[in-house]
This record gives C-alpha cells, structure tokens and sequence, in this order.
C-alpha cells in the first residue's frame, strides 16, 4: 500500500473534541514538508460526497503529501451541535494545530475545500492571517445570496432559454414559456435588492483572499451553478474587483463537471490538477 493512515483527536480553546484522519506516505517513503488540510463543507463528514475526501487524501498521500481530514462538530464521529460555515475558523485552527503538533516535518499547511468549505477557508484567512497557510484550493467557492443567484440564472438559464425556438413555440400556445417569464422578472428584481449596510461573509471571504500571501488554485466545475454564482459575484462586486486576476491566482474549469465532480473522469482532472499544483507550490 503506498499510504498508510491513523486517527486524530483535534482539540483547541472552546473547541469540542474532532475526530480526524491522516494520510500520510507508505513507511519508508519521502514526505514533502507541505500538508494539507480538507475543510470539509456542508451537511457531511470527513469522508465526503461518492467518497470523494478519502480518495484525495489517499492519492495525495501516495504521492508524498501529509492530508487531514476531520469532522466538524455535530457530524461524522464528532459530538456538539453543528457550526455554521461562518464560525468554522477555531476549528480549522485546532485542526492546524493538531496536524502540525504531532507531524513536526509539516512546515507550511494547503487548505482544500470545495463549496461552503472553500468559503471557510477564505474566511478562516480573514479571521486568523495565519502564516501557516501558504495556499488555499477551492473548488465552486459559495457566495449564495438572492441577488447573486438571480444574476447567475438570469445570465445562464433565461438568456439560453429566450435563444431557444422551442421556447417560443410553447409561449405562443399557452405553455410553460409563461411560466419562464414569470421567473426571469422575479430574478430581475431580485437583481436590484439594496446591498446590507455591514459587510456579508462574501465580502469578508473577498478580505480573506487579499489577507492569503501564498497561491491560490481555484478550480471550477463547469455544470454547476454554484460556481457560475461564484464567477459573477467576483466579476460584479466591487470587493472582489481584480482578486481573479492577482498574482499567484490559478484557474482551472474542469469541463463537463457538477458540483462535487461525481464522474470518475472529473475526480482524477480535479486530483491531477491539485497535484501538480501542490508540486509548484513545494518546490
């Protein structure tokens, strides 16, 4: 077998106990001094959608990197009552803390994580600043808010469907075409709800990424809303004026994806990418 893995107990300030699994390489093997940390996000545990957390953290394990993946509490195999995404930085600091702790050849630590977990992350660097993190991936990042999804709809369904004859055809004789225009003016409106006075976690996620020193791989799934969402939001709000286009900012759309890339063929684009992204970054 070319990993090897054993549980972790994550523990820290006014954090419950987490239960968390390392992979690291095969005894014997070289170990590269960057780790990674999975911040797992939504409704799930460290094992994740089609087991999509396991098989990264065992195919970058193979390949000489140290991965963590635990349980935010109130899911998997930890107690306590769940945390909101926006509160998750104490957690991802115990984390860190922990991984390090007892795997001392871990110098510098990647945070990976894909919707609400990719959020987190950005929000943890606006929270900590912490100099540990040399690099984040995050995958169709989550920037939902009414406005936001009515924009992503408006520019990706209703101007598709107004370009299709069919369409039209079912307008014309009373169908569901109506139904359709119904929708677009409740998105249009949506569109031009008053901004809050304080400032939304997308904003402080936009605060997180120009807080991060190292790089940054953003990766994207092509079927997905989540991430047409995330496109829009930073190419319309000004918090997010030029973060795509930073230095040490890297793009990938992996084409034919949904939103936890289920396919066999979009998990290893997603792996391979992510590799050789962590290859960069560690030399």
């Amino acid at each position: 077998m070319s990993y090897h893995e054993h549980p972790l107990v994550v523990t820290g300030p006014k954090v419950q106990d987490m239960l968390g699994i390392v992979s690291l390489p095969a005894p014997g093997a070289p170990q590269k001094t960057t780790g990674v940390v999975i911040v797992v996000g939504g409704a799930q545990y460290r094992v994740g959608s089609h087991r999509q957390f396991v098989q990264l953290a065992r195919f970058l394990a193979a390949a000489g990197y140290p991965v963590l993946r635990f349980d935010f509490p109130g899911m998997g195999d930890s107690p306590g009552d769940p945390v909101p995404f926006e509160d998750s930085a104490p957690h991802i600091a115990a984390a860190i803390d922990a991984f390090k702790g007892l795997h001392t050849q871990v110098e510098k630590v990647v945070l990976w994580g894909l919707c609400d977990g990719a959020s987190a992350s950005l929000l943890y660097m606006q929270a900590r600043h912490d100099p540990r993190v040399a690099g984040m991936v995050l995958l169709n990042p989550w920037v939902r808010s009414d406005a936001g999804l009515a924009r992503a709809q408006v520019k990706h369904y209703y101007r598709q469907r107004l370009m299709e004859l069919g369409f039209w055809r079912k307008l014309a004789a009373g169908g569901v075409g109506w139904q359709a225009l119904r929708g677009l003016g409740k998105n249009l409106r949506a569109m031009r709800q008053k901004p809050p006075e304080t400032l939304t976690f997308q904003e402080l996620m936009a605060h997180g990424w120009k807080a991060l020193e190292g790089k940054i791989m953003l990766i994207l799934s092509e079927r997905d809303l989540t991430a047409q969402e995330f496109v829009e939001h930073a190419k319309t709000h000004p918090a997010w004026r030029g973060l795509l286009s930073r230095p040490g900012v890297t793009q990938h759309a992996v084409h034919g994806a949904d939103h936890t890339f289920s396919s066999s063929s979009a998990q290893r684009e997603a792996e391979a990418v992510v590799l050789a992204w962590l290859n960069d970054l560690d030399h």
